[in-house]
């Protein structure tokens, strides 16, 4: 057996604490800090990342604001949710996760959003949103 290798990743966040006006059909996380995108390709607002190849990929994100707050967080695929990364909770919450795995076809673009709530979510400094997808396969 040879040994795998990963083809394509990305990793990008936002490590500014950036206020996100979250409303409720979503708001899309800006990911404009320490972007590795071996392949993938930001927008110009860097919350849109086009994936380069089609595969089955590890899709994984970490939010995190300043207070508590009764929202939900997940990744969109060309503007439909991927059910697998809903996080909702049914109490206030500051910190939102999810990882699953998809298969993704070139060209798919993908982006981190809050939803569910109006209001401003304050994201923590350092490490305050991040989205990162491994090809597998």
């Amino acid at each position: 057996q040879g040994l795998a290798v990963t083809e394509n990743s990305m990793s990008a966040q936002n490590t500014t604490g950036d206020t996100i006006s979250v409303i409720l059909g979503g708001t899309v996380v800006p990911l404009p800090n320490n972007q590795n995108l071996d392949g993938f390709v930001a927008d110009g607002t860097n919350s849109t990342f086009t994936v380069p190849t089609t595969g089955t990929y590890l899709l994984t994100y970490n939010i995190s604001v300043t207070a508590a707050l009764l929202m939900s967080s997940r990744v969109l695929v060309n503007g439909s949710e991927i059910p697998s990364t809903v996080f909702a909770p049914a109490v206030s919450a500051a910190n939102f996760t999810a990882t699953t795995i998809v298969n993704l076809t070139a060209g798919d673009e993908v982006e981190l959003q809050l939803f569910g709530l109006v209001s401003e979510a304050v994201l923590q400094n350092g490490a305050g949103a991040t989205l990162t997808a491994v090809r597998l396969a």
